[in-house]
């Protein structure tokens, strides 16, 4: 929302639109066969305008329960389930579920500012786990990092904001980790219909999972579903039971419309969603294939997949001063690294966050050739 203000009263001209690579949402709504879907609902089916139950509605639970299993090779069961307004609510009801005030979560930097500005909120202590190069942490360098007050630890895979993948190694040590000192994983999967590989990410369900893992996971990216609200949040049947409860308290349930239309395209949308995820592959390729006229100038390339390119910039100017400047300059409005960072870690101040997935080939060639064409002096 402070990036929004940025382009307030900014005239772009015919020749030169502004370039939003700043949110990582879709800007399109749902393909037309699933709003034709939804308008039926809304005159056809009743329950789409009514209290539903806490946890969500009951055929979409089964439905991921079902899809869980099968691409990720081990057992998730309806009652580890439940359905979210958004993949940012299921977060804040897993954190509800372990944390209390001077608890702390060691998450990875660069980190999802969503993440860390509830675990502020909620008076829970962020521990910051640097990545360096590569942006993959380390397991043991966050068992270091565990104290008698550590409740958590939080990866976010393919992540935002740096578009990496985590190897199944990582994933795997890390919720070793977890599991032997008596802590959550959370892992925010949101952007997992857009990861590059073949198969599952990880080996994490098929193991005894149910008493460290926490995943969550949002529909809001595979089937643009994002004023919808649509989330989901999977873990064992005890730590929903405690999360229904702040659920409770916070909408009473998920929308009901949302949820009728997630299920819907789960059902029936299976091919449309691969020629999504081949396109926001495409666009990445088309990252990395042109980026090497950024990296002539100075410009490292430090993650991309899923909708992220993460950038540290040549210049000597801090990124929160620099990301404004390129608005008018250029044309462009993208993040800051400092939003993604702690106050005090000096990184920030080189990186920049580009979310390309509303944007085509040629909108990225243009969005680098201004780049490249810019010049703090």
């Amino acid at each position: 929302m402070a990036a929004r203000r940025w382009i307030e009263g900014v005239a772009f001209p015919d020749d030169r639109p502004l370039i939003n690579v700043s949110q990582a949402a879709p800007v399109a709504p749902p393909p037309p066969e699933l709003r034709r879907e939804m308008a039926r609902l809304v005159v056809e089916d009743p329950g789409s305008h009514l209290y539903g139950p806490v946890l969500g509605l009951p055929a979409l639970r089964e439905e991921v329960a079902r899809h869980w299993t099968r691409a990720y090779g081990g057992p998730v069961a309806p009652d580890n389930v439940a359905i979210t307004s958004g993949c940012n609510q299921a977060f804040t009801a897993a954190i509800a579920t372990l944390c209390g005030e001077g608890d702390e979560v060691i998450v990875p930097v660069p980190f999802y500012f969503n993440h860390v500005m509830w675990l502020d909120m909620a008076g829970v202590r962020m521990v910051p786990l640097p990545t360096g190069d590569g942006l993959i942490p380390d397991a043991g360098a966050a068992a270091a990092r565990i104290t008698p007050r550590t409740r958590a630890i939080v990866l976010v895979s393919p992540n935002n904001p740096g578009g990496v993948e985590y190897p199944a190694e990582t994933l795997r040590a890390f919720f070793e980790l977890a599991r032997d000192r008596g802590l959550a994983l959370i892992v925010d999967e949101t952007y997992r219909d857009f990861d590059s590989r073949a198969g599952a990410p990880h080996d994490l369900f098929s193991r005894n999972w149910e008493d460290t893992l926490i995943q969550l996971y949002s529909f809001s990216k595979a089937y643009r579903l994002t004023g919808h609200r649509v989330g989901a949040m999977v873990a064992a049947p005890a730590r929903l039971a405690q999360a229904e409860k702040f659920l409770d308290t916070v909408t009473i349930c998920p929308n009901q419309l949302g949820q009728r239309a997630a299920l819907w395209g789960m059902r029936h949308l299976g091919d449309w969603l691969a020629g999504e995820r081949a396109e926001i592959l495409a666009r990445r390729g088309a990252i990395s294939d042109t980026f090497p006229r950024l990296g002539a100038q100075g410009w490292r390339l430090l993650g991309c997949g899923a909708y992220f390119a993460y950038l540290e910039h040549p210049f000597d100017i801090p990124s929160d001063i620099l990301a404004p400047r390129l608005v008018e300059a250029a044309g462009i409005l993208l993040l800051p690294g400092t939003m993604f960072r702690p106050a005090d870690d000096p990184a920030g101040a080189r990186e920049l966050r580009v979310a390309f997935a509303n944007i085509d080939k040629v909108g990225i060639s243009t969005l680098l050739d201004r780049l490249a064409a810019y010049s703090p002096a």
